[in-house]
């Protein structure tokens, strides 16, 4: 099974703001460097994972692809919770990529579910 082109760029552009974020932290205080780092990391990995779910093999390659991609963008809403909840950071940019991340959770659910449970 292979994402739509769109998709694939909805997820290219998740990654793009969350290193736009990364780039406007403040960095210099020890627990933003060390969210921002995860951040960074598991936000970009939801794009990468989504570009391999287009080159899987089979069904069960893709849905594990998608699980990996599904705990990723997880993830990134863990980093981007505790950086305003934690570190104090009110960016509204990191709000946005919280719902972005929200969105992306709830569509590659539903992919993944239906592709699971095709006959």
């Amino acid at each position: 099974m292979r994402l739509s082109a769109e998709l694939r760029d909805q997820t290219k552009g998740f990654a793009s703001s969350v290193i736009r974020i990364f780039i406007s932290l403040p960095r210099e205080r020890l627990e933003v460097a060390i969210l921002a780092k995860q951040m960074i990391r598991s936000g970009t990995s939801v794009a990468s994972h989504s570009r391999e779910a287009s080159r899987a093999r089979s069904d069960a390659e893709f849905c594990s692809k998608i699980d990996v991609l599904l705990q990723e963008a997880d993830e990134t809403q863990l980093w981007l919770e505790l950086l305003q909840e934690d570190c104090g950071i009110t960016d509204s940019k990191l709000t946005k990529a919280y719902q972005e991340a929200e969105e992306l959770l709830a569509i590659f659910t539903t992919i993944v579910t239906r592709t699971r449970n095709k006959p």
